[in-house]
């Protein structure tokens, strides 16, 4: 038995705080181990393995995106949350403990992978359609300042001590595990649900057929997709093109001009919620596009306070474009397959997505390629990727 059933509260909830807290502990944390890490990889003599550090993290979204949207949906979404960030722990303390990184952030990988379709479900079992794109707004606002603070906090402890670095990521997991105890025990969606792999893969081989069969759906999993591949990969970029165009090689500058890209979409995420709603979402297209032409001007940088300028103009681009298509995701999903494997779907194809789009730079800097080209190249493919996407999108309107 499926209930879709919404409790529309108010935005400024316990629950909803309590929420907007774990998320913002929890992806602080994520953030500043993947800058520790980098650093230990870097320091053992092998920054090729930065990309694979990525890959680590993205493989379990893809390999339990069959498991996790149904257990997201069969159990109280935010015990499904609490489940997760002790997941999450158990990665750090792996790190902490000398565990291979590659081994450890792929643990922390397996945590998010289950964290993130509860974290996002919940969201749309607790406002109806009128005020689901500004809760979105919050929560990626809580997420893009975590991982603002996170990037800055990781990269100075990176070059200054690791074990405090290492003491704060613990701390903010078990933190956000606690937060996790605050936010209400809504009814699981799916109160019969079966775990039998076998099952559970045609369930949701179905799911994604239902997703790419909406033309609603299938926009926003083709948009964030793109987003994600492109974000994930420009977070490695910056570690090769700071020294290549910059001249600067710390750990860092390329977090601070990640922490740049968050508070632009910050920005961005608020005016998402205040000009752009589920009746108008093409507008997001606007941002979208506009966010290959600002990463191909990064070509064109070669001082750190344009560097600064351009990352903001990115963020701001991203999260007017990403947010409205995630609300339009959790909607249309709540109402068909359930918000959680609604998420687990998204998670899949937008993890598919980060493995090619990293994959594709991983080749690109075996081959020789320098990494002011590669970055040109990102940006033609952005702009060709969100225009062919606009392009269907507004044709079948």
């Amino acid at each position: 038995m499926n209930q879709r059933i919404t409790h529309d509260m108010p935005l400024l909830s316990t629950g909803m705080m309590a929420v907007l807290i774990a998320q913002f502990l929890s992806a602080l944390a994520d953030n500043a181990i993947l800058i520790a890490a980098i650093a230990i990889v870097k320091s053992q003599g092998l920054p090729n393995l930065v990309p694979m550090l990525q890959e680590s993290f993205v493989l379990p979204f893809i390999l339990l995106a069959p498991f996790v949207g149904q257990i997201a949906d069969s159990f109280p979404k935010g015990r499904v949350m609490l489940v997760a960030n002790l997941i999450k722990l158990s990665g750090a303390l792996a790190m902490v403990a000398g565990v291979n990184p590659l081994t450890a952030y792929a643990i922390i990988g397996m945590g998010a992978a289950m964290y993130s379709p509860a974290k996002y479900g919940i969201l749309s079992q607790m406002f109806g359609a009128a005020k689901l794109v500004r809760a979105n707004g919050m929560m990626e606002g809580s997420t893009i300042v975590a991982i603002l603070f996170g990037v800055v906090l990781g990269g100075w402890l990176a070059d200054h001590s690791l074990h405090w670095a290492f003491i704060g990521v613990v701390s903010a997991y078990a933190l956000a595990a606690f937060a996790n105890l605050f936010i209400p025990a809504l009814p699981a969606e799916k109160t019969e649900a079966s775990f039998n792999p076998w099952l559970l893969m045609k369930e949701f081989i179905g799911s994604l057929k239902v997703m790419f069969s909406n033309p609603d759906t299938r926009f926003s999993l083709l948009g964030t997709s793109a987003f994600w591949g492109s974000g994930t990969t420009l977070r490695l970029m910056l570690f090769a093109w700071v020294p290549a165009a910059l001249l600067i090689t710390d750990n860092q500058t390329p977090a601070n001009l990640m922490g740049a890209v968050s508070i632009g979409i910050v920005f961005g995420a608020i005016g998402a919620g205040l000009w752009i709603s589920l009746a108008n979402v093409n507008r997001a297209l606007i941002g979208g596009l506009l966010l290959g032409v600002v990463i191909l001007s990064l070509t064109l940088v070669h001082n750190l306070t344009s560097a600064y300028l351009v990352m903001i103009a990115i963020g701001l681009c991203g999260g007017s474009f990403v947010v409205p298509l995630n609300a339009l995701l959790q909607a249309r999903g709540h109402e068909s397959i359930g918000a959680g494997n609604a998420l687990a779907v998204q998670n899949f194809v937008e993890n598919i997505a980060m493995l090619l789009f990293v994959g594709a730079y991983s080749w690109a800097t075996s081959a020789g390629f320098e990494v002011t080209s590669s970055v040109a190249v990102f940006g033609a493919v952005m702009l060709f990727i969100i225009g062919t996407l606009g392009v269907l999108r507004l044709k079948h309107k």
